[in-house]
């Protein structure tokens, strides 16, 4: 309804941009026109007829591809001879015996055994690499499932996922936050094009490019020359302005036409390459350069260098400033940023991005020094630089692990024998509750060379 009416808008205006034919219609017909022009303009800027009962855009019912769970359990594995493989393979079987239900739940320990997109989105980038089709299936499956995204009416809002699902105060146990995480949805159809690409199942592209089109629409915004914050309906193909990734839903993380709260942990630049690659609709390719622009002005925000989980932008006079101590989400390195490191490898090694391995290089070196000065990084420390916690992190030291591989080779072997592979014991890191530590430990220490070029390329 909105895309005919902002059509007609631009029709009528165009037209009225042509003097001599406007004149040249007989009076009740221009009279007629003005009429429509106006009643359309009204219901652009008021979106009538577009905003669900959540207050969200809605959008249209779609037949949505089918998923078929494999029946036969497959003994998935990885290449051989690549570093630490049986260790991941091993973690992998223990993961999915005990953090995955068998209708595919990934089950949260330490957070009242609730489930999050998130979790879901890993285990699907980790069984798509390890080969486990029917894992695959059941995990996508059962997020597709539960985790919908309704209105009051029960009507489904859009094809992206409720972040939370648990058990509520009456006992049922649904999603609990009906805002999606675009991290997780990035990750999930990162996941499906890349099952498209190994198992030949056209259905998982469909749902990827269904996905694609919710996150474009629903996960970014368009910042003008101006510095505002406005509604854009083309594809992205226009110079319009920068164009932002969001963590979630505008109405979470837009507070005003000038304020845009970002999080630097959800840029993914490979996944942005991947999607630029399947879907030619959505000029995908400018969310890598707006997230390299954060990534670099959010470290000249930090007197060290350091990413934080969380960020406000400023739209009109285009810098970061950390978000005010009150606030519940808080300006600090700590466990979001860590992905960070992790993501920028990503893209540094499987595209050869020189502005993933000049962030790197540089916002990195705090880091580095205070491993070569006692071999221990504090798990949370300031924008300043200054620790904020005695205790360290396994899944701080696995996400730099992929970064120092391509920069400090030999800082991430010591790291990897001092601090990563001490912590693995029997199939799991840490301990047997640790959700977060078995994806980020596993995600951060699989060699780059499992994402073949089958996967990387069209």
């Amino acid at each position: 309804m909105k895309m005919l009416i902002l059509a007609l808008v631009s029709k009528l205006r165009n037209f009225a941009q042509e003097p001599m034919l406007f004149s040249s219609l007989p009076l009740p017909d221009q009279q007629f026109l003005q009429k429509i022009a106006t009643a359309a303009i009204v219901l652009s800027i008021t979106g009538c007829s577009f905003s669900s009962s959540t207050g969200e855009a809605k959008t249209p019912e779609i037949e949505l591809p089918e998923i078929t769970i494999p029946t036969a359990v497959s003994s998935p594995s990885l290449p051989e001879g690549i570093d630490n493989q049986k260790l991941l393979e091993e973690s992998w079987a223990i993961y999915r015996e005990q953090f995955i239900q068998e209708d595919g739940r990934v089950i949260d320990y330490e957070a009242q055994d609730r489930s999050v997109s998130e979790g879901q989105a890993y285990a699907m980038l980790r069984a798509v690499l390890m080969g486990d089709e029917r894992t695959f299936a059941l995990t996508l499956d059962w997020a597709e499932k539960n985790l919908q995204r309704l209105d009051d009416n029960g009507k489904r809002i859009d094809n992206l996922w409720a972040w939370k699902w648990g058990q509520k105060a009456d006992g049922k146990w649904e999603p609990i936050d009906f805002n999606f995480a675009s991290d997780a949805d990035i990750d999930a159809a990162t996941a499906l094009i890349w099952a498209y690409r190994r198992w030949n199942r056209p259905e998982y592209l469909d749902l990827a490019l269904i996905k694609l089109q919710d996150i474009w629409q629903y996960s970014t915004v368009m910042v003008g020359a101006n510095g505002k914050v406005k509604e854009d309906d083309t594809k992205g193909l226009l110079n319009l302005g920068t164009r932002y990734l969001l963590p979630g839903p505008v109405e979470a993380f837009v507070p005003s036409s000038s304020i845009i709260h970002l999080n630097p942990s959800y840029f993914a630049p490979y996944a942005f390459r991947l999607f630029a690659q399947v879907d030619s609709n959505h000029d995908w390719l400018s969310l890598v350069k707006s997230s390299y622009q954060i990534l670099e002005k959010s470290a000249q925000s930090s007197p060290v260098g350091l990413p934080t989980d969380w960020i406000a932008l400023e739209t009109k006079t285009g810098q970061l400033r950390p978000l005010p101590p009150e606030s519940l989400i808080k300006s600090v390195y700590s466990f979001d940023a860590y992905r960070v490191w992790w993501r920028i490898a990503w893209d540094a090694a499987w595209f050869d991005a020189p502005e993933a391995q000049k962030y790197l290089s540089t916002a990195t070196q705090h880091l580095q020094q205070q491993w070569d000065s006692s071999a221990f990084i504090p798990a949370r420390i300031n924008l300043q630089g200054q620790a904020t916690v005695e205790y360290d992190a396994t899944s701080q030291y696995a996400m730099l692990y992929p970064a120092l591989r391509l920069i400090k080779p030999d800082m991430a072997e010591q790291m990897l024998q001092q601090k990563i592979l001490p912590q693995y014991n029997q199939g799991v890191w840490d301990d047997q509750s640790a959700y977060y530590t078995q994806n980020l430990a596993w995600l951060g220490i699989m060699p780059f060379t499992v994402v073949n070029s089958q996967l990387l390329q069209p």
